[in-house]
């Protein structure tokens, strides 16, 4: 039987299909830069970038759009730095887009219905002040968590979408200055958050719907100048309406029914004022002007009139007699053109007596047609009215061409000074800037409106890193109080945290004065100086600074408020001192500033321990009454010169004075707030030292640091380093940038924070083209 011979088995067939193995996989996978396109892993970021629906929506929306300024440049690429900042107008977070901010960009075209129904995490759009057409998409119901939406002045036209219904966390609705045309849906009061709704200049039209009326959380609602017609709803602060079931009370965000502001002006509104209105105790400006309202003015208004600031129900059909309270502090104006109405000035005074007495032929004829004649007075008031009115106007327009003319004369000569990676094109420039309100090509900080409330917000370093709203809507904990104001720790939306500082009321100066001042401020750049990042000048005189949070607090706090059983080694209090004087000693050399008012609380620390100077150059923005108080204040913490009790001006000297006081507090772990014996900190130290006691002035924790090493001759320099800058004889002081030689000889190696990086350790908030620009 013949068996078959075994065959040697071969490697060779082997291995000619694992090489073909693999050559198969290598040219399946999809090549590096695909890959990382496919995972969107930004090599220089936190790993947390955008997503591929984000990222897709994006581009949808740049599609959609006409960018003849080139700002949307940016978008572009696999979208790996488009949540980096890199992206003008974009911010995200976690890799979601939460605000798209373009407004006054010149972008027209149309909005993406597809792009923006991707961005599902959106929370503000913001694209007023462009030439946008075409309608508002109805994908904005599919965004839950938008809450700020500002598409006014631009040509969106159609109507209101419905699906807007879907926006349960909208805050503010603004799409004045359109083409919007149709009904006002009743969705558009869905949200309970809604504070702000403006649809006014369009050509809305129909009846205003109850639900909106009745919203408990609108302050602001303006609809004036559409087509509306129809009775007002009688369905304010909560009153019953004629429906079959009353509207649901929802709760708000703002309370129940503090209405502010209600503009209803220039539509073809009938019926009567609806007896509701009386029950917005908070309503401060009312116009239901050029209507077709008719009967009498509900007398309960007249309850309003301690906060009516401003009030108009001119140009209707309104009868009877006109509450006496508003005729009198509002006057003819308000009440004019209602032929019917009586009682608002002495020409329209109300009959004597209810019964109607009988009608004389002249009175007849003046009445001939339910029209009352003019006198001549009245036409030559009215014509003297019309001419002045004429003339007026214009004034204005030559004012706004001159105005304009100049902006652009300005604009060309400005642009091309911007460079490097913030640089635009010429004609995008002198666009972004004077969409701004800034002089073109200034590089030192950007400016922006002060979002929903009005204002002016001012960013200095580059890139605006939050809105006025971001701002005003931050979560705040007070931290202090001081003579200057009051400080808070304010987390914005996105979790950064920067520090405010609200100014007192009447003691800064001027808007101009206080705007050219903050500006040198905010180019102060020095490693041991809390840097200025940005200002806020509200509409009603309220003046915010914002500061990068310092995570360690004060000096001050640092010192006498820590926690037991953790001490504060002389490495530490030497690299604080050197980081003080240094900061200092900038100021005085190369700003010529006098800081005035340097004291521990004014010194902060940042996570690694290095001080910051805080407060520098205030004094430049208040008055001089102001900067007295401030002088007296530090008096009474410890801080000030003898000097200043008889010269009220701080200077370079008394400075150096408070930075000795600084010194012998870091050296003795006493406040100088404390006297001892009656004495106050440096006359309490030189007593001791006067009676060769040093040892007892010293801190118990670094009298521990001496005797563990050699550190007791330091102590002892710096000791007599200090009571040479309290010196009483101003003279005698020593300038700020020679007590820190002294001190970096005393101990080499304190750098106290000026290492090669220009800001220190400070936390800066994140740079991010984010909402609200308004």
């Amino acid at each position: 039987m013949l068996l078959p011979r075994p065959r040697r088995p071969t490697r060779l067939p082997f291995l000619l299909r694992c090489c073909a193995a693999v050559l198969l996989l290598l040219l399946l996978a999809p090549p590096p830069a695909a890959a990382a396109q496919g995972q969107r892993h930004h090599p220089a970021g936190d790993g947390v970038v955008i997503s591929e629906a984000d990222y897709e929506g994006l581009q949808a929306i740049r599609h959609d759009l006409s960018d003849p300024y080139g700002f949307l440049r940016s978008w572009n690429g696999s979208g790996l730095t488009a949540c980096s900042g890199e992206w003008l107008g974009v911010k995200c977070v976690l890799g979601s887009v939460v605000a798209i901010t373009l407004p006054w960009r010149g972008l027209s075209g149309t909005l993406s219905q597809r792009g923006l129904g991707q961005l599902t995490r959106l929370r503000r759009l913001s694209l007023h002040d462009n030439a946008i057409s075409g309608p508002i998409p109805a994908s904005l119901g599919f965004l839950p968590e938008l809450r700020g939406l500002y598409l006014f002045n631009n040509r969106f036209s159609g109507g209101v979408p419905a699906s807007i219904g879907g926006c349960v966390s909208l805050q503010a609705f603004d799409a004045s200055s359109n083409r919007l045309t149709g009904p006002i849906p009743p969705a558009v009061a869905n949200s309970t958050k809604l504070i702000r709704l403006n649809l006014s200049r369009n050509a809305l039209s129909s009846e205003i719907p109850a639900e909106v009326a009745a919203s408990a959380s609108l302050l602001y609602l303006d609809l004036s100048y559409n087509n509306l017609s129809g009775p007002i709803p009688d369905a304010f602060a909560g009153a019953d309406t004629k429906s079959p079931s009353n509207l649901p009370k929802r709760d708000s965000i703002t309370g129940r029914y503090q209405l502010v502001f209600l503009s209803l002006a220039h539509n073809a509104l009938d019926g009567p004022i609806p007896e509701s209105l009386a029950k917005l105790t908070n309503l401060q400006h009312l116009d239901l002007s050029a209507n077709h309202l008719a009967g009498d003015i509900p007398a309960t208004l007249d309850n309003l009139t301690a906060t009516l600031h401003s009030f108009n129900v001119s140009y209707n059909n309104l009868s009877g007699a006109a509450p006496p309270s508003l005729a009198n502090k509002f006057g003819e104006p308000a009440f004019t053109g209602n032929i019917l109405l009586c009682g608002y000035s002495a020409s329209t005074p109300c009959p004597a007596s209810p019964s109607p007495a009988p009608s004389s032929p002249a009175q007849q004829d003046e009445h001939h047609g339910g029209r009352r004649r003019f006198s001549t007075k009245e036409l030559i008031l009215i014509i003297a009215g019309i001419v002045v009115g004429v003339l007026i106007l214009l004034i204005l327009c030559c004012l706004l061409l001159c105005f304009l003319t100049r902006k652009r004369s300005s604009s060309s000569s400005a642009a091309g000074t911007r460079s490097g990676k913030q640089a635009a094109p010429k004609e995008a420039a002198d666009a972004a800037a004077a969409g701004r309100g800034e002089k073109p090509g200034s590089g030192a900080a950007e400016v922006e409106s002060g979002g929903d409330v009005g204002g002016k917000l001012v960013h200095f370093d580059g890139p605006l890193a939050f809105t006025a709203d971001d701002l005003l809507c931050a979560t705040a904990e007070i931290m202090g109080k001081s003579t200057y104001g009051t400080v808070y720790k304010a987390t914005l939306e996105d979790g950064s945290l920067v520090a405010v500082k609200r100014l007192r009321e009447k003691i800064t100066k001027g808007h101009k004065d206080f705007e050219a001042e903050a500006a040198v401020l905010g180019r102060i750049r020095h490693p041991n100086l809390l840097a200025l990042r940005a200002y806020y000048l509200g509409p009603k005189g309220e003046k915010l600074l914002v500061f990068d949070y310092m995570p360690k607090g004060s000096l001050s706090s640092f010192l006498h408020a820590r926690a037991p059983n953790t001490p504060v080694d002389w490495a530490t209090r030497m690299t604080i001192a050197q980081g003080t004087a240094r900061g200092l000693a900038y100021l005085h050399d190369d700003m010529s500033i006098v800081h005035g008012n340097l004291t521990a609380s004014n010194v902060l620390l940042d996570e690694q321990c290095n001080p910051k100077i805080s407060d520098f150059g205030l004094s430049r923005l208040m008055t001089t009454v102001a900067n007295s108080n401030v002088l007296a204040a530090a008096g009474a913490l410890g801080y000030r010169a003898p000097e200043l009790s008889k010269l009220k001006k701080a200077n370079a000297k008394t400075d150096v004075y408070s930075l000795g006081v600084i010194i012998l507090e870091l050296l003795t772990g006493k406040s100088p707030a404390e006297s001892t014996n009656g004495m106050d900190l440096p006359q309490w130290v030189a007593s001791i030292v006067k009676e060769e006691w040093t040892s007892e002035v010293f801190d118990l924790e670094l009298m521990r640091d001496a005797a563990a090493g050699t550190v007791g001759d330091e102590l002892v320099d710096t000791l007599k380093l200090a009571l040479h800058c309290v010196d009483p004889a101003p003279s005698v002081r020593p300038e700020a940038r020679e007590v820190l030689k002294q001190l970096e000889q005393i101990r080499p190696g304190s750098d106290g924070g000026a290492g090669p990086s220009e800001e220190g350790g400070g936390a800066h908030v994140p740079a991010a083209s984010a909402g609200d620009d308004e």
